[in-house]
């Protein structure tokens, strides 16, 4: 059935009651078209599909052997498909919508600019300050050099790449499509809150992962959002998750979310307290990483003050 022919029933007899017809309107529709929570519904039905798909495929070509699993390449893999699923989904909704894709917050003029490399500038110095005081407080040694040589441009290029990825993935897909929808029913905030609660949710799944480390995720979320809000589009969340993962993973050589990958610089070792070194959950969970996040809100703050903020209508808080 037309959605759009629904906005106009035809008149029924009186005594009648509304026709099929205008219930299925006031069921499905609103003064935007179909209602937020339909949209919703559909954009993870075609996001679990198309990735179903993706994943499907893959398998078919892809034999991973031994130790796999915490590699930058399988990290490549798996945030590519996860990407893929979930900006394909959205460029199904952009269609069917009738809006440009680059409203759900990577325009594509902005691709990989200014906001981006400004993200990539402030990641780095996220990771290195939070490393910083927690070495300063002999929570962390950074050991012996792990690789040498070319092995430490190759290793290091398979993991930017991977990064970058993680970056594109996690934030598109907690902060892209879903943000904006939410946005447009309950508000900007009321939806990066929810979203951000279930961003450091799923973390809890990984090995080594913590409530301290999953509140960190949260917060990291909450951060991320008010870049968005700030700058109106992901980019600069992109690349500032995107370095912070590098930093933390490769350059420093210590847990990610609960995970030691693979492949990093040095044989660093993390010491002392868990609300110093954050435990197994690694630095994400030290009580450092919430002062340095607050740090960098400011400098947000500062950076984008809120009477130049553009943003589209679905990040539009509502008053």
């Amino acid at each position: 059935m037309d959605f759009e022919s629904l906005r106009d029933p035809s008149s029924t007899p009186a005594g009648q009651g509304p026709p099929r017809e205008e219930l299925l309107s006031k069921i499905f529709l609103d003064n935007d078209g179909l209602r937020v929570g339909w949209r919703l519904l559909l954009y993870l039905a075609s996001w679990l599909m198309i990735d179903f798909v993706a994943h499907l495929i893959a398998v078919q070509f892809i034999r991973p052997g031994p130790g796999y699993s915490y590699s930058p390449q399988s990290v490549f893999l798996d945030e590519l498909l996860s990407f893929a699923a979930a900006f394909g989904a959205a460029l199904l909704m952009a269609h069917l919508e009738r809006r440009p894709p680059g409203v759900y917050g990577l325009p594509a003029k902005a691709a990989f600019g200014k906001l981006f490399g400004v993200g990539m500038l402030l990641g780095i110095v996220e990771v290195t300050l939070l490393m910083g005081l927690i070495a300063a407080f002999g929570g962390y040694a950074f050991g012996k050099f792990a690789l040498h040589g070319g092995d430490i441009l190759r290793w290091g290029g398979f993991w930017f790449a991977a990064f970058i990825l993680v970056g594109l993935s996690e934030e598109f897909l907690f902060r892209g499509y879903l943000q904006y929808t939410l946005a447009q029913g309950v508000g900007f905030w009321p939806a990066a809150v929810s979203l951000s609660l279930l961003f450091g949710a799923i973390h809890l799944a990984n090995p080594g992962e913590r409530l301290a480390g999953a509140a960190g995720v949260a917060a990291t979320g909450l951060l991320f959002a008010f870049a968005l809000r700030r700058t109106g589009n992901l980019w600069l969340a992109v690349g500032w998750h995107a370095s912070f993962d590098f930093g933390e993973t490769f350059l420093f050589s210590v847990p990610n979310s609960g995970v030691l990958y693979d492949q990093h610089l040095s044989s660093a070792s993390l010491h002392g307290a868990d609300w110093l070194t954050g435990g197994s959950v690694g630095p994400e969970g030290s009580v450092f990483s919430f002062l340095t996040m607050g740090m960098l809100a400011l400098a947000i703050h500062f950076l984008y003050p809120a009477r130049k903020a553009v943003l589209p209508q679905g990040n539009a808080a509502k008053p």
